[in-house]
């Protein structure tokens, strides 16, 4: 089996990143470290606590000097005890840009993030995906699995002063069941009785054994109703982003620029005492990963989403912590889109083909630097519910594709449209490359920006894109929906619904039978099912499921690295200096 690569300019362009990334290990101080070192280094910084006592010595001083400088001492102490300090400012930096807060109707990392921290959610969950309170601080699933209730919190409010209610919860599941990509998670829902302000029921049309896992952080903001609930479309809502956005989580907004950067700062009247720790959160947008890997290194920022190619230099940097751990629950799987309303992929020899003529192990050695693992259906391979015996088009087989596109009469070859933007640049020059060897012509259509190429996705305008789709905690909330029948949306469309415009009526009997059960094993069954004929039928080409790595400052302590990772709040983040 021959590989394909990158060409040659890719090639070049990755050695210059590779290259770069190593001159500033070169340059950095104390480089050496290994990963498991960098653990240490978090928990040594904690020094001794001599100045424990040196502290309690003066602190009796009336001067405000001193009591000044008594109080720094204490915080000096408490960082060294390992124990939280209040304060500080924490530079957060992501890739891109954000499109608004309001997570009611918008899905995606570049919501969530931010969106978690002006926005409480009814439960959080721990790193064994049992839920945990917050905005509830009880919950019950009846019995037959057809209501839940929510006992609220009886201090909380939004950042306007407004108390938050059962109706603000009913009012934001709603709106989220009518306008979020992710049509499943809260379809079941029938009613929401909100006659007692503290207490939520809400009553199901069958079970929903995700609806507890849809009420995470970045799935079910809760919203004010007094600001949202005036008749403007809630997609565009002047209110969804912007300086005088109004939440209810533990920052609020101080100043809001959607391309270039967030300010947050600590909202006192938070329901949870004395959280948050920090004072600030500064999220600043850059424009690629050399300069989000160059501010890490130089001391701008705080926290990153690792790129690949950034790994071994941080890791071997004592300044900092690299682990691969939190985002579980993301459960990302990196996939190419085929359009089955697309005349040269409608029939699925083609898009067989298409898939045994791609290296996708290749690719996860050459393109994803080897962070990356095969995945052969929708689901990801970490979940009970993933079957690994269906039907496997990784074996690149030259021939057979060629033979499969002779008999549906394009044996002599024909052009696809890819649009991509820049993230996605280099994975579409390779897969051009590798089709071009069964005859097929991939023009790699390079639009500005994810607006843009979104825009395209959603509207069918293509013939195949690379893309990487999450599946949310559940596959309810986030693998049914880009394989029903009902979620293919005519243009415009939605971003992450079934763009490949993919239907087949027993899958969608076996994914509902699959998302009205508690019981696992049914679910299990009717996954494994449905996945196998998926798989056979080709809409997308799974491509692999890649390693999810945070770099951080050694003096940011309880970092969020649970299941949902940066897409959950930072109240208990603080910093040791």
């Amino acid at each position: 089996m021959r590989k394909e690569g990158l060409s040659i300019a890719s090639r070049l362009r990755r050695l210059l990143a590779l290259l770069f990334a190593l001159s500033l290990v070169a340059a950095a101080c104390g480089g050496g470290d290994d990963a498991a070192e960098d653990a240490d280094v978090e928990t040594d910084a904690s020094g001794d606590d001599a100045s424990a006592d040196d502290a309690s010595d003066d602190s009796g001083d009336a001067d405000d000097a001193d009591a000044s400088a008594d109080d720094d001492a204490a915080d000096e102490s408490a960082a060294a005890s390992g124990d939280p300090v209040a304060g500080g400012t924490l530079s957060f930096a992501a890739v891109g840009g954000v499109r608004h807060l309001n997570g009611t109707v918008q899905s995606g990392y570049a919501t969530a993030v931010p969106g978690t921290q002006v926005n409480a959610s009814p439960l959080l969950f721990d790193e064994n995906y049992q839920p945990q309170p917050y905005l509830a601080e009880a919950w019950e699933v009846s019995d037959d699995g057809l209501s839940v209730t929510l006992d609220l919190v009886d201090n909380a409010v939004f950042h306007d002063g407004t108390p938050i209610t059962s109706e603000d919860v009913a009012f934001s599941i709603l709106t989220a069941q009518a306008n979020h990509p992710f049509k499943p998670m809260f379809e079941p829902v029938e009613s929401i009785d909100t006659t007692d302000p503290n207490v939520a029921v809400i009553t199901l049309s069958k079970p929903h054994p995700a609806i507890l896992m849809a009420m995470s952080p970045g799935l079910l903001p809760i919203i004010p109703k007094h600001i949202f609930d005036d008749g403007q479309d809630m997609k565009e809502h002047p209110r969804n982003g912007g300086d005088d956005f109004v939440g209810s989580g533990p920052f609020k907004v101080a100043s809001y620029d959607a391309a270039e950067l967030i300010k947050l700062e600590r909202f006192d009247d938070f329901f949870i005492e004395g959280r948050p720790y920090l004072d600030e959160i500064i999220i600043d947008f850059v424009v690629d990963a050399n300069a989000l890997i160059l501010g890490m290194d130089n001391g701008d920022y705080d926290m990153i989403s690792a790129p690949a190619i950034s790994i071994d230099q941080f890791s071997a940097d004592d300044r900092f912590v690299v682990e691969a751990k939190g985002h579980e629950a993301i459960g990302q799987v990196d996939w190419i889109d085929l359009n089955t309303r697309s005349e040269a992929l409608s029939t699925k020899e083609a898009r067989q083909a298409v898939a045994i003529a791609i290296d996708q192990a290749g690719w996860r050695d050459i393109v994803e630097l080897g962070l990356s693992s095969s995945n052969l259906t929708g689901i990801q391979n970490g979940s009970p519910f993933y079957n690994p015996d269906v039907a496997n088009f990784e074996e690149r087989d030259l021939d057979k594709a060629k033979a499969l596109l002779e008999s549906v009469g394009l044996g002599d070859g024909f052009e696809l449209d890819m649009p991509t933007y820049s993230w996605g640049l280099d994975d579409s020059e390779f897969i051009k490359q590798n089709l071009e060897d069964i005859g097929i012509t991939v023009n790699v259509r390079q639009v500005p920006d994810f607006p843009t190429w979104s825009a395209e996705v959603a509207g069918g305008n293509f013939d195949l894109t690379y893309n990487q789709v999450w599946n949310w905690g559940d596959p309810v909330i986030g693998v049914e929906r880009s394989y029903r029948c009902d979620n293919r949306i005519e243009p415009p469309g939605v971003i992450w619904s079934n763009n490949a415009f993919y239907c087949n009526e027993e899958v969608d009997a076996l994914l509902a039978k699959a998302g009205s059960t508690f019981d696992d094993a049914e679910r299990q069954a009717a996954y494994f099912e449905a996945t196998a004929i998926i798989s056979e039928e080709v809409p997308l080409v799974y491509m692999g499921k890649p390693d999810w790595y945070q770099a951080r400052n050694v003096r940011v302590q309880n970092p969020p690295n649970g299941i949902w990772g940066f897409m959950s709040p930072w109240h208990d983040v603080w910093l040791s200096e």
